[in-house]
């Protein structure tokens, strides 16, 4: 019998210059305590206002904004979230304790997508802009909205219906009941989870997290920031589902900053 894993997930961190990062050096001694089995990030990390199709030209916004800017803060802020884990990575091999090779899995978000959308409505851009400059080390990568199974469970930045393209909304239990698997995904504000139990042991849990940022989006209003915010480790985690252990952005800010 396989032996559960430990997977944490990293919901949208949303880097762009100029917002505060503590939360992800508090991540990144927090990844080294937990040891998980499997990292996953949900997408998203590259915020990538300068490519926003929602922001007019010469609006607030854009004022200042660059491409390369955008991409170089999101890989400053990888590295700042992921350097500690490859030094114990590094640290167990040369003393030869035992080693810690977790599965590291990237799904590119919307945000991250933005950039391929700016590409593919001006061809002069073609072949000097590119997702690949956002660099991931060590991480697979998998583009928007491919769905990846991990020990039985379906992730992606979100799941979208199959008429619409819109993403698949609603309750936890609507979304089990077409997606048809146990679930994680990012996109969506907040912490939203739930368990559809059938006859026996079998389950299925679904999981949204979509926010592990400490700065405020000004385009939701100053009523509208107050949502959970942090990482998910899910324990146990075998094709019939996980046990969900949340990790707040208080608690991590105390504990491992």
């Amino acid at each position: 019998m396989t032996e559960p894993k430990r997977h944490l997930i990293v919901p949208d961190t949303q880097v762009r210059r100029g917002v505060p990062l503590d939360h992800l050096k508090a991540f990144s001694n927090a990844v080294v305590h937990y040891m998980p089995d499997v990292i996953v990030h949900i997408g998203d990390h590259w915020d990538m206002p300068s490519c926003s199709s929602y922001n007019e030209p010469g609006s607030i916004e854009l004022e200042g904004a660059r491409i390369r800017e955008d991409i170089d803060a999101g890989n400053e802020a990888w590295t700042l979230m992921f350097a500690p884990m490859w030094k114990e990575i590094k640290r167990r091999k040369d003393k030869h304790r035992k080693h810690w090779n977790p599965q590291l899995v990237y799904c590119r978000g919307n945000h991250e997508d933005r950039l391929d959308r700016l590409v593919g409505c001006d061809a002069k851009l073609e072949g000097m802009l590119s997702t690949d400059a956002m660099l991931t080390p060590g991480f697979e990568r998998h583009p928007f909205l491919e769905i990846v199974d991990i020990d039985g469970i379906l992730y992606s930045h979100y799941f979208a219906n199959t008429h619409s393209g819109r993403p698949i909304g609603g309750s936890i239990d609507n979304r089990l009941n077409k997606i048809g698997r146990s679930f994680v995904q990012g996109h969506e504000q907040g912490l939203l989870y739930g368990i559809r139990q059938f006859q026996g042991k079998m389950s299925r849990h679904g999981l949204v997290a979509g926010s592990f940022y400490m700065h405020d989006e000004r385009y939701r209003g100053l009523q509208s920031n107050g949502e959970w915010r942090g990482i998910v480790i899910l324990n146990e985690v075998t094709p019939d589902g996980y046990d969900v252990m949340p990790l707040s952005m208080n608690y991590l800010l105390r504990k491992y900053l």
